[in-house]
């Protein structure tokens, strides 16, 4: 990144970002951290932040796509109900939506396991300019594939490539593409939303309640949350194993919905604060040439002259 933020507003959101933000240095415990941490903010509190992180994003978005130059790729994982689909709602609510495209990663398609397990994410990658939001990712392949290792055999891998080490190489893979990504222009944020199981029961149960939220419920979701510690485990492996300076993993406490909010946003904020974003310059030739155009605009509809001037700006 090319510069420090903003001082009063890296002052004003670093308490939303430091204690969450894991780069790879020292241990990493996914234990040691809390899933109903508030920040010491209350809704109210929490609203005011959100609003102006919105404000702040859509300014931020407009210069990034009018450089031309950056693009920031954010990766959402987490367990079911864990509050992906609405975080991104709420985050980007007023965006425009020209700038940003997000893509849920699904179970893969025949195309998709005739490549290699990047290859899905790659095509999607954002373009300068823009932010790709990708809602589950890769990661998916270090995650359910683990906890399930029979996907792993529908995945066309030669036999001898299939050893105890896959993890490991898969983790290096990953890490040396977001290493790539990076010095190529592309600022990487990852976060895992950290729901506790108990707030994750209480979900279900309200998706089952209110017929409008019956849709996002299934069967599979019970299914999965016997296999709730290994699932821990995955991702305590992944989170300390691909943490980098250049793409850091956030672990963002999502008992709460509206503080997961918090953290996300200001994350997003201040890592585009860094970019010295601004709107591209004119140069003297185009001023000069817009100054005709301006001219010749005003005299439209007076006649001859205002046609001539017209004829001349051309």
């Amino acid at each position: 990144m090319s510069k420090k933020p903003t001082q009063p507003l890296a002052d004003e959101l670093r308490p939303f970002i430091a204690p969450f933000r894991f780069d790879g240095s020292g241990e990493f415990h996914l234990k040691s951290h809390k899933t109903d941490e508030k920040g010491g903010l209350d809704k109210d509190k929490a609203e005011k932040i959100l609003d102006a992180n919105r404000k702040r994003l859509n300014d931020f978005q407009e210069k990034l796509y009018a450089q031309d130059r950056w693009s920031l790729l954010l990766i959402f994982q987490g367990m079911d109900a864990a509050g992906k689909d609405s975080a991104i709602k709420s985050i980007f609510d007023g965006v425009n939506p020209q700038g940003c495209e997000v893509h849920s990663f699904k179970q893969p398609s025949t195309l998709e396991l005739n490549h290699d397990f990047l290859w899905r994410s790659m095509i999607a990658l954002p373009q300068r300019g823009r932010i790709g939001i990708f809602n589950r990712s890769y990661y998916e392949e270090c995650l359910v594939v683990r906890v399930h290792p029979e996907i792993l055999g529908k995945q066309k891998l030669p036999a001898r490539l299939v050893t105890t080490d896959i993890w490991r190489d898969r983790f290096e893979d990953i890490s040396a593409v977001e290493r790539y990504l990076a010095r190529n222009g592309t600022v990487i944020l990852k976060f895992f939303l950290n729901v506790s199981k108990e707030e994750q029961r209480a979900r279900f149960l309200d998706r089952l309640e209110e017929p409008a939220k019956n849709w996002k419920f299934s069967l599979a979701d019970i299914s999965e949350r016997a296999t709730w510690a290994k699932y821990q485990a995955a991702y305590q492996e992944v989170i300390r194993h691909t943490s980098t300076r250049s793409a850091p993993w956030h672990v963002v406490p999502a008992d709460h919905k509206w503080f997961a909010r918090v953290v996300i946003g200001s994350t997003i904020v201040s890592a585009l604060d860094r970019l010295d974003l601004h709107f591209p310059k004119v140069d003297k030739a185009e001023r000069s040439e817009f100054k005709q155009v301006r001219e010749a605009l005003l005299a439209e509809g007076k006649g001859d002259e205002g046609k001539k001037a017209v004829k001349s700006a051309k």
